[in-house]
């Protein structure tokens, strides 16, 4: 009786061990690496899948964007529809391998449809169970799927070459939950880097052009609004506090030739104050610089020197914050600097009350700037023309 006992669980523990009935072998999915989305004039959404080659990592490419063969490591394929769910189905008809976004890392939508509005497309981003949240978003100047067809001569495949800016913190850095809550946010405003194409150089293919961040696009309600130049995108970044390693170089006031300082460390704090129905937000910075290279014949042991040089590297800070308040919060009036989280977060109550109210009230909002700047590494800095710097007369 016992034997049998013995049987019948096993035959019943069998029932519920997890089996592989549904797995997907690696060899059959078409891992996608960089994904494209623009509207076409017919009012069609075009997806556009830069989908990685695996028999190209035999035929010795190894690191290079181009394969040992003479082909690329990638190759991009693309559908339309009347949204991205029916241009993936026709898409998947095409390709005779499971799409697969689990290792997709870039996003580009088209300028076009950003200034139409992303709403439907981040939908159906989100829901599906492939795509990382941490991917990274980009809008890209014309047709985002010319930016996947490109083979920069450094990295594998263009997405890895984006990937790869985004990670050195050139320009903003945006992933898929970044837009997420700032689409449901209080301001539902956002901003995504904003990339064109550096074409070849001399004697380069066509194709080897690289693709480069250089400004901004601003949302507001899920649709484009405008741009930012890398200058007022710097200001933007320094009142998030998103700052890093980056060069600043001033020309000081009365002096001939420029200086370039790297950012040590900077503390930003913005104070919300309501004061008689009056909204301000204090904005202070304090920050910490090192001097890499002088093209003047400061002498910057000499407190004076050193005073003017700070005086310079305070008002470039100030100047590109405040350009980009007056971007954001003046032209476009989209609160991608997150100053209602700010009031929010210190008057709840009065945010409950007005919080309906926050498009009129943000452009009228009262910003004052205030930075200390500091310069804490002099560096052994010579004149021009090799005079040691104890030689050099005191301007």
């Amino acid at each position: 009786m016992k034997n049998i006992l013995c049987i019948l669980c096993i035959f019943g523990l069998i029932l519920l061990l997890s089996g592989c009935w549904d797995r997907v072998e690696i060899n059959d999915l078409a891992i996608v690496t960089a994904t494209a989305i623009d509207i076409k004039d017919d009012n069609q959404i075009e997806l556009s899948l830069q989908v990685f080659i695996p028999k190209s990592l035999g035929s010795g490419g190894g690191q290079t964007g181009i394969a040992g063969g003479g082909g690329s490591v990638t190759l991009v394929r693309s559908q339309r529809g009347s949204n991205i769910s029916d241009a993936l189905s026709k898409l998947q008809s095409k390709i005779p391998r499971k799409v697969f976004w689990g290792q997709c890392k870039v996003f580009i939508f088209g300028e076009k449809l950003a200034k139409q509005g992303i709403q439907e497309e981040m939908d159906f981003l989100l829901r599906h169970p492939q795509p990382r949240e941490r991917a990274y978003l980009y809008v890209s100047k014309g047709n985002p799927k010319d930016t996947l067809e490109l083979l920069p001569p450094l990295e594998r495949y263009s997405g890895e070459a984006i990937r790869e800016l985004s990670d050195l913190h050139i320009g903003m850095q945006v992933t898929m939950q970044d837009v997420q809550e700032g689409l449901i946010g209080v301001a539902q405003a956002g901003a995504l880097p904003f990339i064109k194409t550096l074409p070849p150089g001399k004697g380069e293919e066509k194709l080897q052009g690289i693709p480069y961040i250089v400004g901004t696009a601003v949302f507001k309600k899920g649709k484009m609004v405008g741009t930012m130049s890398e200058k007022a995108t710097r200001g933007v970044l320094w009142l998030r506090n998103e700052m890093e390693a980056y060069t600043v170089t001033v020309k000081p006031e009365g002096v001939k030739g420029e200086i370039s300082l790297n950012p040590v460390s900077a503390r930003v704090k913005m104070i919300p104050q309501i004061r008689n129905n009056k909204w301000k937000v204090l904005v202070n910075i304090d920050t910490e610089g090192a001097v890499i290279q002088n093209g003047t014949n400061l002498a910057l042991t000499s407190p004076k020197s050193l005073q003017t040089v700070e005086k310079a590297y305070q008002e470039d800070i100030k100047d590109r914050i405040e350009l980009a308040i007056q971007q954001a919060q003046h032209k476009m009036k989209a609160d991608i600097i997150k100053f209602g989280e700010e009031f929010h977060r210190k008057y709840p109550k009065e945010w409950k009350k007005n919080e309906n109210r926050w498009a009129e009230l943000y452009p009228e909002v009262e910003v004052e700037v205030n930075v200390k700047a500091h310069i804490r590494r002099q560096g052994y800095i010579n004149k021009p023309g090799g005079l040691p710097e104890k030689e050099v007369k005191e301007q």
